[in-house]
C-alpha cells in the first residue's frame, strides 16, 4: 500500500514538474524532487528513469550534490513571473485581492530562487 502511495504521489508530481517547466507560477524542481524522493522509495525502475533524463535530471542532480539551482532556470523564472504580473496588472478585470495574492506568492518564489547558490 505504501509503494503505491508512493508511485501515485511521485507521478503527480512529476506531472506538475513537467507542467511547471512551461508555466511560470509553478515551480519545476521542488516536484522534480518530490518525485524522485517517492521514486526512491518505490520504484527503481521509474527511478532510475527519472534520474537518466536527459532533461529532469539536471535539476535533481544539482540540488541534490550541491543545494545548488542554476542561473538560466533563475532568470527564466523571473522573466516568466515579471511577463504575468505585466499581464495581471494590465488586467482590468482581475480583482485586487488575487494581485495581492500574486505578488505575494512571487515575492516568496523569487525570495526562494534567488538566495540559493547558482551553478
Amino acid at each position: 500500500m505504501k509503494r503505491i502511495f508512493l508511485l501515485i504521489i511521485g507521478f503527480l508530481s512529476l506531472v506538475l514538474g513537467i507542467i511547471g517547466i512551461f508555466l511560470p507560477l509553478l515551480p519545476t524542481t521542488p516536484f522534480l524532487l518530490v518525485a524522485a524522493f517517492c521514486f526512491a522509495r518505490s520504484s527503481e525502475r521509474f527511478h532510475r528513469w527519472l534520474m537518466s533524463h536527459p532533461v529532469l535530471s539536471p535539476p535533481i542532480r544539482d540540488w541534490q550534490e550541491r543545494g545548488v539551482i542554476r542561473t538560466g532556470p533563475k532568470l527564466m523564472a523571473t522573466a516568466m513571473l515579471s511577463l504575468s504580473a505585466c499581464f495581471l496588472f494590465l488586467s482590468e478585470k482581475a480583482p485586487v485581492a488575487g494581485k495581492a495574492t500574486f505578488v505575494i506568492f512571487a515575492c516568496c518564489v523569487l525570495l526562494f530562487l534567488w538566495t540559493r547558490k547558482s551553478a
